[in-house]
C-alpha cells in the first residue's frame, strides 16, 4: 500500500468513527441529513461496481434494494426476529435473485442491459403492487420500535464496508480484469480473463450493497410500498452522484454523494420553489466542463495516477495472471 493511500485510508477509517461518535448528539434535521447522504453514498458504491468497474450501466439495481427492504418489513412484522437480522437476510435475498438474474441480464450489453435491468424495476415493483403478501399498493407499515439513530449506524457501517469492498477490488487483480471488461469484452475473454465469472461476481456484490441498504431503509421510514422501495428517485440519485464524482473510481461516489447531497439540501433550504431546476443546470454545466468528474479531474491536475485507463487493459491483466 502507498503511502498516499495508505493516509487516506487512515482518514477515511477516521472519519467513519467520528460519525459514529457523533450520531448520538446530531439533533433529528442533521441526523436525518447524515442518514440520507450516507444512504446515498452507500448506493452509489453499490452501483459503481458493476457499472463503473464492469462497464455495465445500469439503470436497475434498485431492485436489489426493493428486496432487501420488503425482506425486512415481512420479516419484522411476521416473525420477532431481530431487525438488524432480518435486513442481513434481505441482503442474502437480494444477492439470491441477483445470482439468476444476472446470469440472464449480463448476456445483454449496453442499452438493451440497461434497459433489461430497468424492465427488472418495474416488473417487481408491479408484482409488489399487486401481491396481497406485500400489502399491495398499500404497503406494509411497520411498528416504529427501532430508532433513526439505530438506523443511522446500521446504514454508516454498510456504506463504510462498500468502500471498503470497492477500495479492495481497486487494488485487485479482479478489479482490472473487471477493468478490462468495461473496456473489451471480447479481448479480454481471449486473453484469459474468466468473462462470466468476473462479471456475475461484481454483479452480486452490486446486488448485496443495496439490498442490505433497504432493510434499514424500512425500518427508517416505517412503511414499505412500491414507490420507496423501488424508488426511481434514489436510483438516478445514486448514479449522477458517482458520475459527478468519477465513474469507475474509489473515491468518486463518496465525493460525488457528499457534495451532491450538501448542494442539493442548501437548494432545497433556499429555492423551494425552484431548486429542482437549479440543481439540474448546475449539474449539466459541470458536466459539461469536467466531463469525466471531480476525482478523475484532480487526479489528472495533480499528477496523480491514471489507472483506469493504463493498468485496466486487458494486456495488463493478461500480463499479471489470473489471482
Amino acid at each position: 500500500m502507498s503511502a498516499r493511500l495508505g493516509l487516506a485510508v487512515a482518514l477515511f477509517v477516521c472519519v467513519v468513527a467520528l460519525l459514529a461518535a457523533a450520531g448520538p448528539f446530531l439533533g433529528g434535521y442533521w441526523l436525518a441529513v447524515v442518514y440520507q447522504t450516507l444512504l446515498a453514498i452507500g448506493l452509489a458504491y453499490g452501483w459503481n461496481v458493476i457499472s463503473g468497474y464492469a462497464g455495465y450501466f445500469s439503470f436497475g439495481q434498485i431492485t436489489f434494494f426493493g428486496i432487501g427492504a420488503y425482506t425486512t418489513a415481512l420479516l419484522t412484522s411476521h416473525t420477532s426476529l431481530d431487525w438488524r437480522l432480518a435486513a442481513l437476510a434481505g441482503g442474502a435475498l437480494a444477492v439470491a435473485v441477483a445470482a439468476p438474474a444476472g446470469a440472464i441480464m449480463l448476456r445483454l450489453r449496453g442499452p438493451f442491459f440497461s434497459l433489461g435491468m430497468l424492465g427488472l424495476a418495474q416488473t417487481l415493483r408491479v408484482v409488489a403492487a399487486s401481491s396481497g403478501i406485500t400489502g399491495g399498493g398499500t404497503g406494509l407499515y411497520l411498528s416504529a420500535t427501532v430508532t433513526p439513530l439505530a438506523v443511522y449506524e446500521w446504514t454508516l457501517a454498510v456504506a463504510a464496508l462498500a468502500f471498503a469492498v470497492t477500495a479492495a477490488i481497486d487494488r485487485s487483480a479482479f478489479g482490472l480484469r473487471l477493468c478490462a471488461l468495461r473496456e473489451d469484452e471480447q479481448v479480454a475473454g481471449t486473453l484469459g480473463v474468466a468473462v462470466t465469472a468476473a462479471k456475475v461476481r461484481a454483479f452480486l456484490i452490486s446486488a448485496a450493497i443495496p439490498g442490505l441498504l433497504g432493510g434499514g431503509y424500512a425500518m427508517y421510514l416505517t412503511l414499505v410500498d412500491p414507490p420507496s422501495a423501488f424508488s426511481t428517485r434514489l436510483e438516478l440519485q445514486a448514479i449522477v452522484m458517482t458520475v459527478f464524482g468519477g465513474i469507475g473510481t474509489l473515491w468518486g461516489p463518496l465525493v460525488g454523494g457528499v457534495v451532491m447531497s450538501q448542494i442539493s439540501e442548501q437548494l432545497w433550504a433556499r429555492f423551494p420553489q425552484a431548486y429542482l431546476m437549479i440543481f439540474g443546470g448546475l449539474l449539466v454545466a459541470f458536466l459539461i466542463i469536467v466531463p469525466r468528474g471531480v476525482v478523475p479531474a484532480l487526479a489528472s491536475r495533480l499528477g496523480g495516477p491514471r489507472r483506469t485507463r493504463v493498468n485496466g487493459t486487458p494486456a495488463a491483466v493478461a500480463a499479471g495472471g489470473e489471482p
